[in-house]
């Protein structure tokens, strides 16, 4: 049988069939072509006749274990001796990787760490005593904070991610672990590694304020996330908000200035106005910033037990509590930008700020808090108006710096 099947064959089988007898039927056309492309065994390793092009191929059928044949080999057609692998698409490969790109940008929380990167280079910039300070120390010590910080911070909003798979299927639904662009062991992978990495940083810096507020950060982003008994804080709305104030407000704050002031610079501490200034209005914004994120997310919330004020008060109250809790924050930074003694750092503060309270109360009175994507917009807005501040605010201090030391 193996020699006859590997003869080879001068033209195709055709199908014999006896002359029909009466009162038979005859088979149709349609029969004799379903029934030629027939499956057939055979103990030859891997090579098959194809019918349609005359030649013998090698079958990528699966093998039958304990034998020398492969389980079903099909007649069908194809490539003499193997098929030719396929073509590489350029196109292909670079919409993989943009689509991978995508994925971690959105795992990512981008906002967040826009926020995060801003913060401490404002907070960093009130260490700044004259214009040579701004030297290769200072940039390398922001930098190893900034990069620790951001491995940190994608660290929690991973972790958070991870933990909240089925309520992101509701409240974000495009998220990379809700949505299933990645899979659990990916997320966890992750969020490992950037952990680890941030803690690397700082061991090999060796900065104690830096591994403080990495540490800490850590901690408190762990506890709001992670299901474990007396854990998962951001069950309760009070605590969870407590845990975002304290990292944004007062670990960001106070823990990089002093990374810069005594580790970078090697100065004594020095909690200066400015600071103290910047970790009270911040305080207020880390609020704001806690109440409205749950604002969007009160369907999910809701079904999965989550008891955050915007369920336990209703959206709109939660709304206009977080409006004018930031209009009152302008209004104190204005009130003290007026102390000032130099004019046009009075100017610019209240008339910045100012501007600021305006913007808001316009977007705000606008707003329908009946779509879940307008308030969406709103909540990144706010985030927008947090860049907005620092950026002002890190202006005033170079200028302040300049014209105190020109």
């Amino acid at each position: 049988m193996d020699s006859l099947l590997l003869r080879p064959f001068s033209s195709p089988p055709r199908l014999s069939l006896p002359a029909p007898r009466p009162g038979c039927c005859v088979p149709s056309q349609h029969f004799i072509h379903k029934t030629r492309n027939i499956t057939v065994r055979c103990n030859v390793g891997g090579v098959k006749w194809d019918p349609s092009d005359h030649h013998l191929r090698h079958s990528d059928r699966k093998f039958v274990p304990g034998t020398s044949y492969p389980s079903h080999v099909k007649a069908t057609s194809g490539h003499p001796f193997g098929s030719q692998p396929e073509a590489y698409n350029p196109t292909n490969s670079w919409k993989s990787a943009l689509a991978s790109v995508d994925a971690f940008y959105r795992f990512s929380r981008p906002h967040t760490v826009i926020g995060t990167i801003m913060s401490i280079i404002s907070v960093s910039l009130l260490c700044v005593e004259s214009s040579s300070d701004i030297s290769p120390v200072f940039l390398t010590g922001l930098l190893q904070a900034v990069v620790a910080a951001l491995f940190m911070n994608i660290y929690i909003v991973g972790l958070n991610q991870v933990f909240d798979i089925d309520i992101d299927k509701v409240n974000k639904p495009n998220l990379p672990l809700a949505s299933g662009e990645y899979s659990l062991r990916t997320g966890v992978a992750i969020i490992v590694t950037f952990a680890a990495m941030s803690f690397g940083i700082a061991w090999t810096v060796g900065s104690l304020p830096l591994f403080w507020a990495l540490f800490v950060s850590f901690i408190l982003g762990t506890a709001y996330s992670i299901k474990l008994p007396f854990l998962r804080w951001k069950r309760f709305a009070v605590i969870a908000a407590l845990c975002i104030l304290v990292v944004r407000a007062v670990v960001v704050q106070l823990a990089f200035f002093l990374h810069m002031q005594t580790f970078v610079f090697g100065r004594s501490a020095n909690l200066s106005r400015p600071l103290i200034f910047a970790t009270a209005f911040m305080s207020f914004f880390s609020v704001v910033i806690a109440l409205f994120k749950d604002i969007p997310d009160i369907e999910g919330d809701r079904i999965f037990g989550i008891r955050s004020f915007s369920v336990r008060l209703g959206q709109s109250r939660v709304f206009w509590i977080c409006v004018f809790l930031l209009e009152m924050a302008y209004s104190v930074a204005m009130a003290i930008g007026a102390t000032s003694s130099c004019l046009w750092s009075k100017f610019i503060t209240v008339s910045g700020h100012a501007i600021l309270a305006s913007i808001l109360w316009n977007r705000a009175r606008t707003l329908d808090l009946t779509s879940k994507a307008a308030i969406t917009s709103f909540y990144m807005f706010i985030w927008k108006l947090f860049y907005l501040l620092l950026v002002l605010w890190s202006s005033l201090q170079g200028m302040l710096t300049l014209y105190k030391f020109s």
